[in-house]
């Protein structure tokens, strides 16, 4: 669609009028809705939405649009998010030395498969350095010691600034990030293998080769201080069987947290995750 769209994600107690009252804002304002779901958590006594409308027409600037809504929110005690699909996010991929995720990523982006822009990369090794300047994105080589961490996070923060960005993916980054540095940046998406928790640390296929597992898988996660246990994006899995060596479950591995990332990625930046109560709704 090449007229540009707002998108708004909602999520407040449930109540009586709420799929009328949000209608109306747009509608009243001259809007033309053109996707709209929505979910209640009876559990949790809680309705999330997603509702997309046209802005060509629309009687309210651009400007206006927050704070006009905001009357309608507010009462309600409502958690939103109001995004414009003409605003191009800006990304920075965090590496250590494995490239397939990084690939991928870098191949969707060249491919136009995401509208994005990738203006830097963060490394606490030099190994995926060449990648970076065949793409034309810039490289910061940051290592990360038990000593320093807390400067060297500040550095990465000062980049994430610098580079004005909105998302950071980290495409295999073996490091875990401060609580610190997820309160002042929390727009961060991890991907990990599916042996957590049960075959945590190193060489976790050669060990869940040996118990003889039936099946591998991936997930991808908004990252909290609460290491792997973020709120979950996407997930998939594959079998594997008697016949298969340890490296056919790394690869096999490996093509999944491929497609988990991209999945997670395209749904962020597609504006159709909403977060509440450390899980997720993912309005496809």
């Amino acid at each position: 669609m090449n007229s540009p769209t707002a998108t708004i994600l909602l999520s407040c107690p449930d109540q009586q009028g709420l799929v009328a009252k949000i209608a109306n804002f747009i509608y009243s304002n001259g809007g033309n809705i053109i996707h709209a779901d929505q979910h209640t958590d009876f559990a949790s006594g809680i309705f999330l939405t997603r509702i997309e409308w046209q802005l060509e027409g629309f009687n309210l600037p651009r400007e206006v649009i927050n704070p006009a809504f905001g009357a309608i929110a507010k009462p309600l005690n409502a958690n939103w998010q109001l995004h414009f699909s003409d605003k191009i996010p800006r990304i920075a991929i965090w590496v250590t030395k494995q490239d397939h995720c990084l690939l991928d990523l870098l191949w969707r982006w060249q491919a136009k498969e995401m509208a994005v822009e990738i203006p830097v990369m963060i490394s606490n090794h030099t190994d995926l350095k060449p990648l970076a300047e065949q793409f034309g994105i810039e490289f910061y080589h940051i290592p990360i010691t038990k000593d320093k961490k807390k400067e060297q996070e500040a550095q990465q923060l000062e980049i994430l600034k610098q580079y004005q960005i909105d998302l950071v993916v980290l495409a295999k980054y073996m490091q875990i990030l401060s609580s610190d540095f997820v309160a002042k940046f929390p727009n961060i998406i991890n991907i990990h293998h599916s042996f957590l928790p049960a075959f945590p640390g190193a060489n976790p296929y050669q060990r869940a080769y040996k118990r003889g597992v039936k099946i591998i898988g991936a997930t991808a996660h908004y990252v909290t201080e609460d290491l792997d246990e973020g709120p979950i994006i996407e997930q998939d899995v594959v079998r594997v069987s008697h016949r298969d060596a340890v490296v056919d479950l790394i690869r096999k591995g490996k093509d999944l947290e491929r497609l988990v990332l991209a999945r997670a990625v395209r749904l962020h930046l597609q504006n159709r995750v909403l977060v509440y109560n450390n899980r997720t709704v993912v309005f496809e």
